[in-house]
């Protein structure tokens, strides 16, 4: 009975340690959500492929990505810093795994997104045998990551 006793407390810590580190890697994916979006499009206003309404479709597009992004992670400070007893330990780790796989599945759609519109830049910069200029802005083939 003794060793029952001790498990029960080591389970909770365990959970709880658990729950810190999914908590930590989705503050860091939505860190990662806000790089791709300052560093790729800082690289897109610069890019003569675009259009100014393009831009701005593009800006709109990150602009509502990141205020889900951020509303997901608000919904998780909720469940973590609640000190109410209406939710069970099971309950709040469901919220927290639900909220960081939300947050990876944004933050996936953030690459493709920014993907899809450095895709579009390259192949009107093909049209025009100018794609050594957008590889030097985004990346060589080597060093890309779209």
């Amino acid at each position: 009975a003794g060793r029952w006793m001790l498990s029960l407390p080591l389970k909770a810590v365990n959970n709880l340690v658990k729950d810190a580190r999914k908590v930590q890697q989705t503050v860091l994916l939505v860190g990662e959500i806000s790089d791709i979006y300052v560093n790729s499009f800082q690289k897109m206003l610069t890019d003569e492929n675009y259009t100014p309404d393009e831009l701005s479709a593009i800006a709109s597009g990150y602009a509502k990505m990141l205020e889900e992004s951020s509303g997901m992670l608000n919904e998780m400070k909720t469940v973590v810093t609640s000190t109410s007893l209406s939710m069970t330990d099971k309950e709040r780790m469901d919220v927290i795994d639900r909220v960081y796989r939300d947050v990876r599945n944004q933050r996936n759609l953030v690459r493709y997104y920014t993907n899809r519109n450095i895709g579009i830049s390259y192949l009107r910069a093909k049209k025009k045998n100018d794609t050594r200029r957008v590889l030097d802005l985004y990346g060589t083939d080597n060093q890309k990551y779209w």
